[in-house]
Formats: C-alpha cells, structure tokens, sequence
C-alpha cells in the first residue's frame, strides 16, 4: 500500500529534510515520516494507515509533489483504509492502493503550511542580500554562530546594529567590567598589604586613563572578531534587523536580506524601573561603566550580581557605596553561604546594604538624586551624586518582529527553542539570553555552536548537564551543578563537604582566607552532583567541578588525582577527600553511610 504526499496547494518540487521512518519500522496512524520544507515553512507528512514500513520512496533532499509516492506501507487489520482502484500498468496488475487522505487531514496539513504564510501578505522590497545563513546579533553567541557556519561551509551574514562587533559582553558588559574589576582589585590589594609590612601611598585616579585603557582591551578583542570575520569570510553587515517574513529580514536603512536559515542572537536589555527621571545621573549598567564622573556617594539599585560588580568598582575608586536590594538577601537566589564571606567584607566597605527594602520614588534636584525607601510599612530618604539602576535584564525577543516570521515569543521577550536551538518554525533558530535559561555568555556560544551545526545539517544537541555561574566581586563568588538551595526545595538526598581556605597554605600565603570550597556528593554513589568556591579566582577554579559534574566523577577520582601544591585549586581536592574520609590536612572524622 502507498503512502503519498497530501495535496500541497500552490506549492510544488518541496524538499524532503528529514526522514522519520525506514523499513520496518512500526507507525500508527498520524505518526510523522517525513519532513518537508518550503519556501514559507516546514511540515510533516503525517501516516495515514497503521502498520509495517516495507520501503521508503524518498531520501532527503528528494524534491516531491502532491500525490508522490513516500513509502510503502503493509497496513495492519482494522487500520487498512478504503483502497482506491487499481491503476493497470500494462501486462502486470498493480496490486497496491493509493491512501486517500480525508478532507479534514488535508486542511489540517494545508493549516500548517499556511501558519507563516499568513504574515507575509505584504509585499516586500527587493532583496538587497542573500545568504544560506543570517545570524542577528553579533555577541558571543551570534559571532560563534556565524563562525561555526562559516566553518562547516555555509555562506553566512551576520547582522549587527552597532559598528563594531561583539555585542553587549564585549562592548559594554563582561569585558570591560572585568577590566574594571581588576583595577578595583589591585587597589584593594595595595591597601591590604598595610596590614603585612608593605604600605602604599594613596592611589591618585585618573579616570580618563583608566577608561582609556579600558576601550583599548575592548578594541583589541573586537579587532580581532573583525579579522576573524574576514579569514572566515563571514560578510558583516551594520544595521537593526527585522522580520518581514520567515525568510526575509528588513534592516533599518531599508536593505533586505533574504535567507535559507536565520539564527536569533539578538540578546537582551536592562530591565529599567518605570517613572524615573530623565536625567544623566541616572545610569545603567552601560553608563556606569563609563566612569563619567566617579561620584561623592552612588546608590546601587539591585543587589544581583551585575549591581554588586559595579558596586566594587566604584568602591575601590573612592565612592561611598549604598546597595538597596528589595529582597532579604544579596545576589538572591544563591546559596546563602556562599554570600555570607562577601557580605562580611562589604559590610565594611560600603556605606550601607538594605535588604528588604523597596524604591519608591526617585526625584532629580540640584543636589543630586533624591531617593525614597520603603521598609516594613516605614519610609526614608536619601540623596546620592549617581544611582546606578541594575534590577536584571530583558530578553529582545519582542523586538525584531518575530511574529512577521511565525515565530513565538513570551511576554517576557524569550523564544521557546528545542535541544536543537529550533523554534516553532525549525528553520529559524533562537540562542543566548532570549532562549531562555540563564543570560550567560558561555551558555550562548555553547548554544551557538549547535544552532549552527543543526543549521548546517548536523546531528547536535544542547544537553549540558551544568552552567557554571561567577560573581567577579571581591571575594569572587563562582558555583555550578546543584545548588543546596536547589537539593532542599526538590527533596534531593545529598551530603555537603565544605573546606576553610584557612586550611590552605595559599589562601594564607595571599592573606586571603576568608574562602571556602564545597561539594555536595551524592550519599549512594559519591558522584560530585554540585560545588560552589568563594575566594580569589573562584571563577577560574570551578571549572573542575563542572568537569567532574559532566563526566560523573565521583568524590574518589578527584581525591586521587594529584593536585599542584601550594595552589587554591587543593581545596577541591580536600573537599572531595573529606568526602571518602582519607583527609589529612583538617580532622574532620568520617560519617557513617
């Protein structure tokens, strides 16, 4: 018996892109077997009779059309459908049928190939440019994106609205803050080594120079994205783009370009509280990082980790801090002690920390910018030089027009992907902060790669087992896999080991024992299921145990790889032994299991 393509309107020689089923294989009625694509969406050829799959008709990239043959089918009792008569072929009878497929089937496959279409009624300009790629957005997923494309051999446009590449992460947020923080940390260094013998004189701050030295690291990264763009032969085009269809976009200068497949890279925004004034003193996260001026007093608005960054920053450079974070805990959301040794030293940089407290109001005057608070029913005032306003970030998912493209988004700006990095429509993809999930650089280009190697005609997938987290404040704080705070509100079974930096030579060598290392292990198998590390390069440092996460190492293998002494990067190794009871550095007697 046949299967056979459904009548497919006005449209004609559709690729086939994907075969579901092969011979043998057992399909109920419904099931898909093949996946077609058109110039205005995709679809799958649904089975119109239960049974065995004897043989496929088809192959991807087959071109077919309404009434082609799929495959063949032994249709199973009660399942066999009304069979059309015979078509003779000379001499030999053909004794297999044709399926006919019910109206109300048809409709219903004619509804999905339609879906996109019905967004696309306006005629649209002239294709400025084509490619079989167009990537949106140029930060670390899209330029990854792009890259990898380019690499497995597709022609690609990646789309950018700013001159230079490399997004928001590049231009004005991990990069820069990192360079930032690094002054701030080499400041607060100086000043701690008072304590052991070794004094420096008041640093004097330049704030041009500084911010002079700042570009130049961003300009030699985004140098070196442009010429990576070239050897790979990715054409870089400036511009805002937006949907016209599921196979154009339409840049802000009126170009459009026209495309196979389009990744969405385009990021997020600061989120901004509604009613301020408009006034310069006012910044994001953007702003601040400008340093223009360094203020007398800066209020920090938000207590996550992006605020509490920029906190040290300007900290170290001579302003008097206040952090206000409406919930009852820095950095929510984290592990409470792995906030507590950062709390502790803040508590004594900063001019004051309120927790569970709310703004108000907000009013620019001659003096400054006067803040009102609200706690417990109780109001208070303030006025502050600057306020730095970082209450988290927004995905742009509802702002590229995806509907024009049939796409999904939320009423949060995210795009709803699979494992694939596909959206609803599977020849546009979704990475990076508007895919959901946390808005992290790493997990984008990570997403990036398989966007491009699904797009490219690959088998990959998005199944990370961890996202490792870093706050680059001073103390850094870093974690990845399970988190107690996650353990406990799902009910999982663990065991905690937690290691002092006091117990470390080099802590102490660095005058930096303030730190801790945990692990939380499964009881069972020992498998390392989480860590967190508070300290100096924590961020660098958990790395190891988001390897030993993925690879499903358990307390024993960490335990009995040798670890450099004197290093930080011990403590891991202690946790781990303090796990299996073979610990020598600190007396911590083994638990009974």
């Amino acid at each position: 018996m046949k299967l056979i393509v459904p009548e497919l309107g006005d449209f004609s020689d559709v690729e086939v892109i994907e075969v579901l089923v092969g011979p043998g294989d057992t399909v109920a009625v419904e099931d898909s077997l093949i996946t077609l694509e058109t110039d205005k969406a995709t679809m799958d050829v649904p089975a119109t009779a239960a049974g065995t799959i004897v043989s496929m008709a088809v192959v991807v990239g087959d071109k077919v059309n309404s009434g082609d043959v799929v495959a063949m089918i032994e249709a199973s009792g009660e399942d066999r459908p009304v069979e059309a008569p015979a078509v003779s072929t000379g001499d030999v009878e053909d004794t297999t049928s044709t399926v006919v497929i019910e109206p109300a089937e048809q409709e219903k496959i004619l509804a999905q190939v339609a879906g996109e279409a019905a967004a696309e009624q306006e005629p649209l300009p002239e294709t400025t440019h084509f490619a079989q790629l167009v990537v949106i957005g140029s930060g670390p997923g899209g330029y990854t994106a792009a890259f990898r494309a380019a690499d497995l051999g597709l022609n690609v446009i990646l789309v950018e609205r700013y001159p230079v590449i490399g997004g928001v992460c590049l231009n004005v947020g991990c990069i820069p803050s990192k360079a930032l923080l690094h002054a701030a940390r080499v400041i607060d260094e100086a000043e701690a080594m008072a304590e052991h013998g070794v004094r420096f004189g008041k640093p004097e701050i330049d704030a041009d120079a500084l911010r002079d030295w700042k570009n130049q690291v961003v300009g030699r990264l985004t140098g070196g994205l442009t010429q990576l763009a070239k050897q790979r032969k990715v054409q870089v085009v400036q511009g805002t783009a937006r949907f016209a269809s599921s196979r154009h976009v339409i840049l802000d200068n009126g170009e459009t370009i026209g495309f196979d497949k389009c990744i969405i890279a385009a990021g997020s925004q600061p989120a901004m509280i509604p009613g301020l004034p408009d006034d310069p003193r006012i910044v994001d996260s953007t702003g601040a990082l400008e340093l223009d001026p360094i203020p007398e007093r800066l209020l920090v608005v938000g207590g996550g980790i992006i605020g509490l960054e920029m906190a040290c920053v300007y900290s170290a450079l001579g302003a008097s801090v206040s952090v206000v974070e409406l919930t009852d805990q820095l950095m929510p959301g984290t592990d409470p002690d792995l906030v507590r040794p950062f709390r502790k030293i803040v508590d004594q940089r900063y001019e004051k920390i309120m927790l569970g407290t709310k703004v108000v109001g907000m009013q620019a005057s001659s003096a400054g910018i006067d803040v009102l608070f609200e706690k417990d029913g109780e109001t208070s005032g303030e006025t502050y030089d600057k306020v730095l306003i970082s209450v988290g970030r927004r995905a742009n998912g509802d702002k590229i027009d995806a509907d024009k493209a049939g796409v999904n988004v939320d009423e949060r700006g995210i795009i709803a992907v699979n494992k694939q990095m596909q959206t609803n429509v599977p020849h546009i993809f979704a990475i990076g902060d508007l895919a959901g999930g946390p808005m992290l650089a790493h997990k984008a280009t990570h997403e990036a790669k398989v966007a491009a190697e699904v797009a490219a005609g690959e088998k990959a997938a998005f199944d990370a087992r961890t996202i490792p987290s870093v706050a680059y404040t001073d103390p850094e704080i870093a974690w990845v896999g399970l988190t107690e705070t996650e353990a406990k509100a799902e009910g999982i079974s663990f065991e905690k080991t937690k290691i002092p930096w006091a117990a470390s030579g080099r802590a102490l060598a660095l005058g930096r024992d303030e730190g801790f290392t945990k692990l939380l292990f499964d009881k069972a198998s020992g498998r390392v299921l989480g860590g967190g590390i508070v300290g100096p390069n924590a961020g660098d440092l958990v790395a190891e145990i988001g390897l030993a996460v993925e690879m499903g190492a358990d307390a024993t293998d960490i335990g009995l790889t040798i670890h450099p002494h004197p290093t930080l990067s011990e403590t891991v190794a202690f946790a781990a032994e303090a796990f299996d009871g073979t610990l020598t550095d600190l007396y911590m007697p083994r638990k009974k299991r």
